[in-house]
């Protein structure tokens, strides 16, 4: 070998040591045959020790069919392939860079896999390239967290965890329109604590959140996944009974209602106990808007209140 073949093995050697990428390079039965620094540093795994044998044997991870069925192009089509981490985390199960510090246990990484032909023309092998790119991943993966916590802030009622006004509201006239659609029953609750005002005047205002919650849990407790709950306002609640017509609906009311008023809240060692009243209204033709409809819940809810409270009245036609 003379002097200048052996300077650019060298130089070839140092550039495959130094550079912050993973280079593996494979024949066309998967051996490894090129294995540099940054590989050895990430897997503990020498070159002398990897070489020669299968990439499968030392990285279990790694299913074997799907390895191949990407890289076949890259030998057949002798076209590049990309693995990005949005797909698939990581392709060696490397730990992380800075594994105090990381939210990450391990390395995300996007893969290149590119030809490498002989002085025939033909792919004998391809080449991976592997980029540690956690830090953008971490990154995207919280703005992703944020929006959607976000999202959720946006929808949900901070007090008692059921929606809030706005977005009911949204759903509720979605349901409405559904409702005018399907030939099937839905009904509309609205509920709110008999005497709150006496509560918060006598407790305190701390202990009329407490009610409200409490009343909420019993609300979650008492609805389908498929209903639609939400806090109305103040010490109001307003649900939607989905596939429910009114007399399966007033079963989920006194449900609610009976619960309720055996439900008691501790505060300052106060035991505080509250009764609900309830309107119902089941949609129906006569149901012109989705305010209407609202309406004649409230009003429901109106005349329960008026008749003595700790009751349940359903209205479904307009006076």
């Amino acid at each position: 070998m003379t002097d200048s073949e052996i300077a650019q093995l060298h130089w070839q050697h140092h550039l495959l040591s130094s550079i912050e990428v993973g280079i593996v390079v494979l024949d066309r039965e998967c051996n490894v045959e090129v294995w540099n620094q940054f590989m050895e540093n990430h897997s503990d795994i020498l070159p002398s020790a990897i070489c020669g044998t299968s990439l499968f044997d030392h990285f279990k991870e790694i299913d074997e069919k799907w390895f191949r069925a990407k890289a076949d192009p890259v030998f057949s089509l002798e076209s590049p392939v990309f693995l990005i981490w949005e797909q698939r985390p990581y392709l060696f199960k490397f730990g992380s860079n800075r594994p105090i510090t990381s939210d990450s246990e391990f390395m995300y990484q996007n893969v290149t896999m590119f030809p490498l032909t002989s002085p025939t023309g033909e792919v004998e092998k391809i080449c991976l390239m592997i980029y540690d790119v956690t830090d953008q991943a971490l990154s995207k993966l919280r703005v992703e967290r944020l929006n959607e916590e976000l999202k959720i802030m946006s929808r949900v009622d901070g007090l008692t965890g059921l929606f809030n006004r706005r977005y009911w509201q949204e759903r509720f006239d979605l349901n409405f329109k559904l409702a005018k659609r399907r030939d099937r029953p839905v009904t509309a609750m609205m509920l709110d604590i008999d005497h709150f005002k006496k509560v918060n005047d006598t407790y305190g205002h701390q202990a009329g959140d407490k009610v409200i919650q409490a009343l909420a849990a019993v609300i979650r407790q008492s609805v389908r996944e498929t209903d639609l709950a939400g806090r109305y306002g103040g010490e109001e609640f307003a649900i939607v009974l989905t596939d429910s017509n009114a007399k399966n609906a007033h079963i989920v009311a006194e449900r609610i209602r009976s619960t309720a008023e055996l439900t008691q809240v501790e505060h300052d060692g106060n035991l505080i106990s509250f009764t609900v009243s309830i309107g119902l209204s089941e949609y129906g033709s006569h149901c012109q808007s989705a305010l209407g409809w609202l309406e004649m819940a409230d009003q429901a809810l109106y005349d329960a209140k008026v008749s003595g409270r700790n009751q349940i009245i359903t209205k479904n036609h307009p006076d």
